[in-house]
């Protein structure tokens, strides 16, 4: 690299200097493939051979979509999408790598400057830029690389299928929202552990605490696929309060036990799980986007992208002082959907 001297110019009473001379630019250094035409061939493969791992990417994604589905378990679940990521990952890292390799490697790469001029443009400056991208185009050697061209083509018009083809499948799928609007939750059932399913009593429950609820049901249907599904939307956060701290909507009014309170632990933004209690202030947080909701005035909402409070489940206790449920949630349990107006 060429060393130049800088001159400055500077007024007698500025503090800093008001113009620098121009330093150039450093000596071109050629690229190996720019003088080795083997070097340049074994970079053009190079560049082949990432494109084609994102078309293969695709092709595998499409594949995954289809033969490698969700079959309810855990397990299956994992698997499906650790399948479906892998190969979107490949799709996508193969254009990205392959066009910065292309860029560095085979494209042109002399410096060049450009002198500052106004933003308003003539049309002769337009024309200029239109005929530097068809420069651009030509330097890039695409014309002359067939190969190249058609796998970075391939790859190019594949990948978008890893996106269309779920969302045009699912087209006529199960929309049926109705599934939301009611739980396992009735009159009489009693509130359990989660996840043991050990029935709760109202003596067991200490003020300021926080429980994970889950509803009574036989250790057979705890053993089914369906309940892995009604378990996730009958999920449940009790606390209890002092009941002169409660000031719940009229609507709400004598919904708790003895200052015990029960509300749907499914954010009613997206639905992510409300799991985080603060004590001195009665609220709950949701995790996911902060949305903040006041449990001693019907879990309503007071920061956050949450638009109404939580769904609350109705409790008392039965003859031998285990919480139940005095009916079902009075609206749907999660987040908003087409259907409702908040």
């Amino acid at each position: 690299m060429s060393e130049s001297k800088t001159d400055v110019t500077v007024h007698p009473d500025a503090e800093h200097p008001e113009k620098f001379s121009d330093p150039g630019l450093p000596s071109h250094r050629p690229r190996q493939a720019d003088i080795d035409p083997k070097a340049d061939k074994r970079a053009e493969r190079q560049v082949v051979v990432l494109f084609l791992l994102s078309v293969i990417g695709t092709i595998v994604a499409l594949w995954a979509y289809f033969a490698v589905r969700p079959d309810g378990t855990t397990g299956g679940v994992r698997t499906s999408t650790l399948t479906l990521g892998i190969a979107i990952f490949f799709a996508l890292a193969g254009i990205g790598i392959g066009a910065i390799h292309w860029a560095k490697t085979l494209m042109n790469d002399h410096e060049m400057v450009e002198e500052r001029h106004q933003a308003r443009t003539t049309g002769e400056t337009r024309e200029i830029a239109v005929k530097k991208l068809q420069d651009g185009i030509k330097d890039s050697g695409i014309g002359r690389r067939g190969v190249l061209k058609g796998v970075v083509v391939s790859a190019l018009a594949l990948f978008p299928l890893t996106i269309a083809v779920p969302l045009i499948s699912s087209v006529g799928g199960d929309w049926d929202v109705s599934k939301f609007r009611d739980t396992l939750w009735k009159k009489g059932t009693r509130l359990t552990y989660d996840p043991t399913g050990r029935p709760i009593k109202a003596s067991d429950v200490t003020l300021g605490s926080a429980v994970h609820v889950i509803p009574e049901v036989t250790e057979e249907y705890r053993t089914t696929d369906e309940w892995i599904t009604e378990k996730a939307k009958a999920v449940v956060l009790m606390v209890r309060l002092d009941p002169r701290d409660l000031n719940p909507p009229a609507k709400q009014a004598g919904w708790d036990y003895d200052g015990i309170v029960a509300f749907s632990k499914i954010c009613t933004h997206v639905g992510c799980p409300v799991a985080l209690y603060e004590q001195q202030t009665h609220h709950l947080l949701c995790p996911c986007h902060q949305s903040t909701f006041d449990v001693a005035h019907g879990a309503k909402v007071v920061f956050g992208p949450a638009k109404r409070p939580l769904p609350q489940l109705p409790i008392t206790v039965d003859a031998d002082g285990y919480l139940v449920a005095r009916d079902g949630f009075d609206e749907p349990v999660g987040p908003s959907y087409w259907e409702r107006l908040k």
